[in-house]
């Protein structure tokens, strides 16, 4: 198996780059949907998110109001660090588990594991390649208001959040710039794909008995 880690900040270009390399044949783990899963109605999860914060992040069905909880995290560094506490444990165990289930249906996999928060999760699985998406913050801000309908004013707290270009580019093996055309971003990821192609084979040779 070769171990892609995928990060970047908000409106970076993340999932763009996400669904070419699943187009190429990659196995996909996103961490976003194992967040969602982890926080569900009656799991463990919520429970430690209402007690920390209180009924009003909870919504009527006793599911999570994320609109109320993200209203007070992205204000509050102190309270994204508790929210973290709870969700990252639950679902780096969920993570582990899907990545060894994808080794064992195809020891050759390549396997995505599409974490946003890799730098500020300390998220430490064995990565064979770290790849890193990014573009300008006046990008990001823009696609944000956009393609969410957000405040500027508030896309742009949430960007600076997030870890910063520089943290992330400690960490990267790989820069792919989404601050281009469609066209020229998905030209890097199919030039990346080629090489890790490559690199994966290599893997598999060194790791045969």
């Amino acid at each position: 198996m070769y171990l892609i880690g995928l990060t970047g900040g908000i409106a970076s270009g993340k999932s763009t780059v996400a669904r070419r390399l699943v187009r190429h044949g990659a196995v996909h783990i996103d961490a976003d949907h194992l967040a969602r899963v982890v926080v569900g109605p009656g799991t463990p999860g919520i429970a430690r998110i209402a007690e920390a914060f209180g009924d009003p992040v909870l919504l009527p069905d006793g599911s999570l109001d994320r609109a109320a909880l993200g209203a007070v995290v992205f204000r509050d560094p102190e309270a994204l660090v508790r929210l973290n506490a709870i969700v990252h444990p639950e679902v780096r165990a969920r993570s582990n588990a899907l990545i060894r289930a994808a080794e064992a249906a195809d020891p050759s996999a390549i396997v995505v594991y599409d974490v946003p928060l890799l730098v500020e999760a300390g998220v430490d699985h064995p990565f064979d390649l770290v790849v890193v998406t990014q573009a300008d913050e006046s990008t990001r801000v823009r696609r944000m208001v956009e393609l969410r309908g957000m405040d500027a004013g508030e896309a742009e707290r949430r960007i600076r959040s997030q870890a910063s270009d520089t943290d992330r580019q400690r960490i990267a093996d790989v820069v792919i710039d989404t601050g281009g055309t469609l066209e020229q971003t998905l030209a890097q990821v199919d030039a990346l794909w080629d090489q890790i192609r490559v690199q994966s084979r290599q893997c598999t040779v060194r790791g045969a008995p």
